[in-house]
């Protein structure tokens, strides 16, 4: 690379519904054809046997849910990955399976990097509550990560109306509730101020910045997942629930931003998108 370009670091996160699965329908090729140099996973519902065999060559980093075929997360490198850890919460949260964050060097500046699965979630059920356990940790844990950390991955929130297509129909639905948006709009508001959530509670904002919605600006979507019923895919009837929320310093190094949204219904290798952000150093 000539003296005084920029090193342009790709991070790609995906919600690939079984790892095995999306390696069959042609996640490989994808992944070959991407220029990618770091991979978030979530729902990879495997184990790192599996994750070996799916990314020959990487370096990869993962933590299994307790029971077997259900969620899981990774993070995988073309470069070693030293230091990693599942740190989120206290022993009475159930978060196995569903955080990890890798500590990666870049051109010599330290940069962190979580790939997060948060609950799907049930409206009035211990669903919920095993939810907003997991989203009150999270919460608590994105002040200590540092001046230069990305959370990538499968967020199961719609912060806005406009990140869902249909978002009158989901309103008393888990992943539009306003309690799950009132922590979107803590973990976005302006770091330190008081916010006026959009569940009429207030509270402290954290300063983090939706790469997605500033890169996008004012437009529906764009989506990233898509119901298999019906023609969900085909009319664009979806949700952008994966996220890249980053720390100020690390959001002013995007310069690239994108959902790879599959030419068709039928060469999808995952029922999500992959989101790809660019980040210059």
């Amino acid at each position: 690379m000539p003296s005084g370009t920029p090193r342009r670091l790709r991070i790609a996160s995906v919600n690939v519904n079984g790892i095995r699965a999306a390696v069959r329908k042609g996640m490989g090729e994808w992944l070959d054809a991407s220029a990618v140099d770091v991979l978030t996973l979530q729902e990879v519902r495997g184990e790192s046997a599996h994750l070996a065999d799916a990314l020959p060559g990487w370096h990869v980093v993962n933590d299994e849910a307790l029971a077997k075929g259900r969620a899981g997360v990774a993070i995988a490198a073309r470069e070693p990955i030293d230091i990693w850890r599942i740190e989120l919460g206290d022993d009475t949260l159930d978060s196995r399976g569903r955080w990890v964050e890798a500590d990666l060097d870049v051109e010599g500046v330290p940069v962190t990097v979580v790939s997060a699965y948060v609950f799907t979630g049930e409206a009035d059920t211990d669903k919920q509550v095993a939810k907003y356990a997991f989203l009150d940790a999270m919460e608590a844990r994105m002040p200590q990560l540092g001046p230069l950390a990305v959370i990538t991955g499968d967020l199961n929130v719609g912060h806005r109306e406009l990140d869902i297509r249909n978002w009158k129909g989901n309103v008393k639905k888990a992943g539009f509730l306003p309690r799950e948006r009132a922590y979107f709009d803590r973990f976005t508001g302006p770091a330190g101020t008081e916010v006026t959530c959009v569940d009429g509670t207030r509270g402290t904002g954290l300063g983090w910045v939706d790469v997605g919605r500033r890169w996008a600006g004012e437009v529906d979507g764009p989506y990233s997942w898509w119901s298999n019923r019906g023609k969900a895919f085909d009319t664009d009837t979806g949700w952008r629930i994966d996220y890249h929320l980053a720390t100020p310093s690390m959001a002013e190094r995007v310069v690239d931003y994108r959902v790879v949204r599959a030419p068709s219904w039928d060469t999808r290798w995952s029922d999500h998108a992959p989101v790809v952000a660019d980040y210059a150093f």
